[in-house]
């Protein structure tokens, strides 16, 4: 959907009249546009802090270069482009219908005809990239536009040459969970091809079929273990007498890919027909997990070639077309144009209230440490006093679980920040804090959000304490359209991707990860070991994999080494092991019972080389348990230590009104509701309460300067957008002493 532009919005680039906002992402915005000759098109524009940088001029550059090769009706085509402007734009034709994915999750899968043609039309535009000597490499239902014509193959941001270099600015997992080849999720460094787009495009075709990948959902990389070693779930490929209507639809869990692999299904329907049959077969050769077994896009597209095939008037069924028409007219409803506003610069409070600043005992003032201005009304007075309703933020935690100290760490947090601000005497709001425990278990925590978002108070929510609960959650909120930050949780699932309300106010553990292998690293280790253990299994895989990734860039191999779950203190065997091979430093991959466990191994072996552990160690538990084994230890985590120059006033206010310092996460949760605080006056102007809904893009597109890290978000995926925010901390003394940011690039670099 269009979005209206905002006050800092240009009103043209390179003779394109913008008229709206149609998404915005780390590389730029997106407007739709009328050209001169009075055609849409879809303008990419450098964002102003990036076009100063050559790698994403040349980035850009290639992703231009990239889209103008391919020649293809079923491609969007590039109308323009100029790569030297001031700011670097890219121009395209606009397709005002929606995507593939948001036309399975509204009618459900398509038809069996309707997906034969889709797979040929997907097929010939393929075959066009890969004639230019591209791979696109991220062909999944987000990049297929919808029109009554026929599909429309979108964004080239990550094609790559296949001779060529990569656009991307890390040599990691490229491509989207769920859509992408084994060879792309081992990310091994094996070179992709032509054979990997077929399989993505087998994985889109059996998700428009059945309404769920083919791999199943969850975390990502239960996700990259499935692809590479599971055989596609296909069942279901049917051809229905009646296109998909309101009857027919699925759970929405299954359209949106939320449902775990293992949940339930209704009954199968009816045995596939003999076109269903051949699009199954076509499908299985699609997804080989050799690929050399794959066909071509050519041979694919000629699979699907046959007399009677649906044409481009009929090859949708009528919901479809209904949800085409309705997403154009929508989209193309614009209001008649006129100059854009000049406003106030959108780091004034309020947007078009008036920002007052007096150079002598002037309206100034410090949120708690925190960047926070707070500005005057239009007519220059104070609010006149907190609404008749409450203006509520709700906090989602395990209060009196296993990682209770976080929750209640958390909640020390959030009721300083609110005491604050309604201690100040100028203000929009009263505010109040409403909490929910899910005792750190996965089955209470969406219990816990509706409890939260039955409240029509609560408009914005932090949560949960751990990656399993806020995954867990996250349905909840997307589904009451309450916006919901986490301060804790870095795993990543195509869940948060889909979601319009999630934002990550913290790295994700693959950054995290990298990291910690370039603080090894700078240790100066020929043999590093990497140790993951499977007690914590999602967690320990991502920091472990990514970490190796890390060491084979940087030349220096690790041994890694997977330990199972019922392990125990068996680490003895592991380690001389390890030893004997010529390990001369260990990262720990795992919890911190585990890492405990590992240390004490180690301190009995004389070890004294560099050791390094996971966030997942980042816990009280692992120095009480591992004693003086644990001294010397090194963890990396994205949460800040006390005692850090930065967040010394926030120390100071906590010790004073809780007679004790802040927990774990409990600066990085205090700067989450000054956010939310800042955004919420922004809101407020004229006394007017938000709904919940609204605060999402404007909480996305912030920028605020905390006192642990800015906050920065994508704003299509509302993932965190920084390279701060990775610590390093040393076990001292038996407690957690940190030493600084975690290096954000390779030693020497």
């Amino acid at each position: 959907m269009t979005e209206p532009l905002l006050p800092n919005d240009p009103p043209a680039v390179g003779g394109h009249r913008l008229l709206a906002r149609l998404g915005a992402g780390g590389m730029g915005v997106v407007y739709l546009a009328r050209a001169a000759s009075g055609a849409l098109a879809a303008v990419k524009v450098i964002r102003a802090e990036h076009a100063d940088s050559e790698d994403f001029r040349a980035r850009f550059r290639r992703e231009a270069d990239a889209a103008r090769r391919v020649d293809s009706p079923w491609a969007v085509p590039v109308t323009g482009a100029d790569l030297d402007a001031e700011q670097p734009w890219l121009a395209t034709a606009f397709v005002p219908g929606p995507p593939l994915q948001e036309a399975v999750a509204a009618c459900g899968p398509l038809p069996v005809r309707s997906v034969r043609y889709l797979a040929g039309a997907l097929a010939s535009a393929l075959g066009a990239v890969h004639a230019a000597g591209l791979v696109h490499r991220d062909v999944k239902p987000g990049n297929v536009l919808l029109a009554v014509d026929g599909p429309r193959l979108i964004d080239f941001g990550i094609a790559r040459a296949v001779d060529g270099t990569a656009l991307t600015s890390a040599d990691l997992v490229i491509g989207t969970p769920g859509f992408l080849a084994p060879e792309q999720a081992r990310a091994d460094g094996t070179e992709l091809g032509p054979a990997s787009d077929v399989f993505a495009l087998g994985c889109l075709l059996a998700y428009a079929a059945t309404g769920r990948p083919p791999f199943g959902s969850g975390a990502v990389d239960a996700l990259l273990y499935r692809t590479v070693h599971d055989e596609p779930d296909l069942d279901g490929i049917a051809a229905p007498a009646a296109g998909p209507g309101p009857e027919s639809r699925p759970d929405p869990r299954l359209a949106l890919g939320t449902e775990p692999r293992d949940a339930p299904r209704d009954a199968p329907g009816p045995a596939p027909g003999p076109a269903a049959a051949d699009l199954v077969a076509l499908l299985r050769r699609c997804l080989a997990k050799d690929p050399a077994e794959r066909p071509t896009a050519a041979e694919v597209e000629a699979a699907v070639a046959e007399d009677g095939a649906p044409g481009p008037a009929d090859w949708l069924p009528p919901p479809v077309v209904r949800l085409i028409a309705d997403r154009s007219a929508a989209m193309l409803a614009l209001p008649d144009i006129e100059p854009t506003r000049v406003d106030a610069p959108r780091s004034a409070p309020g947007g078009r209230r008036r920002f007052l600043a007096f150079a002598a005992g002037g309206l100034v003032l410090a949120g708690g440490g925190g960047a926070g201005l707070w500005a005057w009304r239009r007519n220059g007075s104070a609010a006149d006093g907190p609404s008749a309703r409450r203006w509520t933020l709700g906090l989602q935690g395990d209060f009196s679980g296993p990682t209770a100290q976080v929750g209640r760490a958390q909640e020390r947090a959030a009721r300083l920040a609110v005491e604050q601000y309604n201690a100040r005497g100028l203000r929009s709001f009263e505010l109040t804090l409403r909490t929910s425990d899910d005792a750190g278990r996965p089955e209470r925590a969406a219990a816990a959000a509706r409890r939260l978002v039955a409240d029509r108070d609560v408009l914005a929510v932090i949560g949960s304490s751990t990656d399993r609960t806020s995954d867990a959650a996250l349905t909840v909120y997307e589904g009451a359209t309450v916006p919901v930050l986490t301060v804790t949780n870095g795993r990543t699932s195509p869940e948060q991707g889909q979601s319009r309300m999630f934002l990550r106010a913290r790295p994700a553990h693959a950054y995290a990860a990298a990291q910690v292998a370039y603080a090894l690293a700078a240790a100066g280790p020929r043999r590093p070991g990497i140790i993951q253990d499977r007690a914590d299994e999602t967690t320990a895989w991502t920091y472990a994999g990514m970490a190796a990734h890390a060491f084979r860039q940087l030349g220096r191999p690790a041994h890694p080494r997977v330990v199972p779950a019922s392990l125990g203190d068996g680490f003895g065997p592991v380690v001389d092991g390890m030893l004997d091979a010529g390990v001369d430093a260990f990262l720990y991959c795992g919890p911190a019972v585990g890492a405990a466990r590992l240390a004490r191994t180690l301190a009995a072996r004389r070890f004294t080389g560099p050791r390094y552990a996971a966030e997942p160690a980042f816990d009280p538990a692992f120095p009480r348990r591992a004693g003086a084994a644990a001294e010397g230890w090194r963890v990396v985590a994205a949460a800040i230590g006390p005692g850090a120059p930065g967040t010394r006033r926030f120390a100071d206010a906590h010790r004073a009104r809780f007679d004790a310092p802040p927990g774990p996460w409990a600066a990085e949760t205090y700067d989450a509701v000054n956010l939310v605080i800042r955004e919420l006056e922004r809101a407020a102007d004229g006394g007017a309460r938000p709904e919940p809904r609204s605060l999402s893009r404007p909480l996305r597109e912030a920028r605020y300067e905390g006192v642990t890290k800015p906050l920065v978000f994508t704003a299509d995926t509302g993932e965190f957008d920084s390279p701060r925010g990775v610590h390093l901390h040393e076990v001292r003394n038996g407690a957690f002493h940190h030493l600084g940011p975690a290096p954000t690039s390779p030693p020497g670099s």
